[in-house]
């Protein structure tokens, strides 16, 4: 582990922006041993039937269990076919809602890191929590570029549909998103209201709009200097032009209604610079939309909610949650 990182993610992800290795791995390097802790909640398909541009053969889904614990989850998941919302809910509610996005470069989901560990501290807040399990782009889907904007969007509509069951205010509805589910999150706040799929539904009549995204550790942009090759490739594909990088980059989308943002990165962060998320910043408050950025010096990538106390950055949960609670979104 550096830096609070564990090295095994930094090392794959790195090599992920010399290529594109995450889409095609599969189980065979899982730690034998651990068994998978067990986790209640309903969970809540995306999509009535196949997704959209599904391809002839769907993608197998496949856990890799990263952990050497039996008693500690650390899972991987590639092969999303029927994406779903598992949902987290408190004990007590507080009328909010945030949708949990994990990172994984596009190229897999960090289950546990960035989904089931968030949930745990969000709930005790009393906010039900929906972690979000996304199509990866590579993965024979057609439009692969708009493949995770179609599940978020989608993702935001159907919580909003079904507020009466979960005691959720429809106006309350928070994105957190980390690493590239930090851009997914991203594109979520400037491009809520981009047509990206047919309507299925009556859900889909329903705003996609969040009223609070929480972006940490996050790929930005898919055009500068400091991108993450990856996130990029995966998203797009290889050898994507300057406008279709230019297209996917978040900081370039920010208009008057782009909801406020929360950013917080380390200045270590080898993987995915801390120049994305000033990106960002900067790109809100030219546009005079409310934002707010914590940057650390220690923290590095990937780092979650598993920071000791001696490393600063540990806060940023207590920090999100205050600036959910100044936008009217949290209570407790």
């Amino acid at each position: 582990m550096t830096d609070g990182v564990p090295t095994s993610r930094r090392a794959l992800l790195g090599g992920m922006a010399a290529a594109g290795l995450v889409a095609t791995m599969s189980t065979n390097k899982a730690v034998a041993g651990p068994t998978a802790i067990t986790y209640s909640g309903p969970t809540i398909p995306l999509w009535p039937g196949k997704p959209p541009g599904a391809p002839a053969n769907l993608p197998v889904r496949k856990v890799e269990q990263r952990s050497t614990d039996a008693a500690f989850d650390d899972r991987w998941i590639t092969g999303i076919a029927s994406p779903s919302l598992e949902v987290r809910r408190p004990a007590y509610a507080d009328g909010s809602a945030v949708i949990l996005i994990p990172g994984g470069g596009y190229g897999f989901l960090a289950l546990d890191n960035e989904g089931e560990e968030q949930a745990r501290w969000l709930t005790e807040r009393g906010v039900t929590c929906f972690i979000l399990l996304y199509r990866l782009p590579g993965e024979g889907w057609a439009n692969r570029a708009t493949v995770p904007l179609q599940d978020a969007q989608r993702a935001v509509r159907l919580v909003r549909a079904r507020v009466g069951e979960f005691g959720i205010d429809p106006k309350r509805v928070a994105v957190l998103g980390f690493s590239a589910g930090g851009h997914l999150a991203g594109s979520l706040a400037t491009r809520f209201d981009e047509v990206v799929y047919t309507p299925v539904d009556s859900a889909d009549q329903l705003p996609a709009h969040p009223d609070l995204a929480g972006m940490i550790y996050p790929v930005v942009s898919l055009s500068a200097p400091f991108t993450h090759a990856g996130s990029r490739d995966n998203l797009l594909g290889k050898g994507a032009s300057e406008a279709q990088r230019r297209a996917g980059s978040v900081e370039t989308r920010v208009n008057g209604r782009t909801p406020p943002v929360f950013l917080t990165a380390s200045s270590d962060d080898g993987l995915v610079p801390i120049g994305n998320s000033l990106a960002l910043y900067n790109a809100m408050l030219a546009r005079q939309r409310p934002a707010e950025f914590h940057g650390f010096d220690k923290g590095g990538h990937g780092f979650g909610v598993r920071l000791p106390d001696s490393i600063p950055a540990h806060v940023w949960p207590d920090l999100f949650h205050a600036c959910g609670k100044r936008h009217g979104i949290f209570m407790a």
